[in-house]
């Protein structure tokens, strides 16, 4: 027996996903509080009346936007996981954080601009949300320099991830996308610099 329910399944998830890259790719350019249902309707090519089929206020559409930050961030950090090494794995994040240097001098960090902005919010809510996204990458930058066998891989972590966040806004106040490229090379200076640990495998 044929299942008829399937290609209307596959095109919901589609329209969900088109909706999820398209509030978040607006409200990086516009911000939460700016940005509109019909703004994220309009960019993601959906009538504004089916999008409350999916997502009730705004509000879960700027929820679904940190989700699509979070799944793109996992793109991101699994294709550099399967790099042998993980300093090459840092220096990796570095470029890829570099190659978006047009987009952070005009609009700033993604997840860290909006981070800001909702943390004008009562607390307990998408700033909440903002912030586990910031600690995905605090995460896997942490397990890279725990992997190296240096020590304090947390301090590392934060040290690399505010440097990250500090360029971006400072190529965006300045909209010179030059500062993240010559930021990105005193970065990857950094990590080629630090020294090796003590690889011992972890257990398990």
């Amino acid at each position: 027996m044929t299942d008829s329910t399937g290609p209307r399944v596959r095109t919901a998830t589609a329209k969900r996903q088109r909706l999820m890259e398209a509030a978040a790719r607006v409200v990086h350019q516009q911000g939460a509080e700016r940005t509109t249902i019909a703004d994220i309707a309009r960019a993601a090519d959906v009538p504004v009346g089916n999008v409350y089929y999916y997502y009730k206020t705004k509000d879960e559409l700027v929820a679904a936007a940190l989700g699509e930050h979070a799944r793109q961030l996992g793109m991101l950090t699994g294709g550099l996981d399967l790099l042998a090494d993980p300093r090459e794995r840092l220096k990796g994040l570095v470029k890829a954080w570099v190659s978006q240097r047009d987009v952070a001098a005009r609009y700033g960090c993604p997840t860290g601009t909006l981070a800001v902005e909702l943390d004008k919010r009562a607390e307990g809510g998408l700033d909440a949300e903002a912030g586990r996204v910031i600690r995905l990458l605090l995460d896997w930058t942490e397990r890279q320099f725990r992997e190296l066998g240096l020590p304090d891989p947390d301090g590392l972590a934060l040290t690399l991830v505010g440097a990250y966040q500090g360029m971006s806004l400072l190529a965006n106040a300045l909209r010179d996308p030059a500062v993240m490229t010559r930021q990105g090379d005193r970065l990857i200076g950094w990590l080629d610099s630090l020294p090796e640990g003590d690889r011992t495998p972890a257990a398990g």
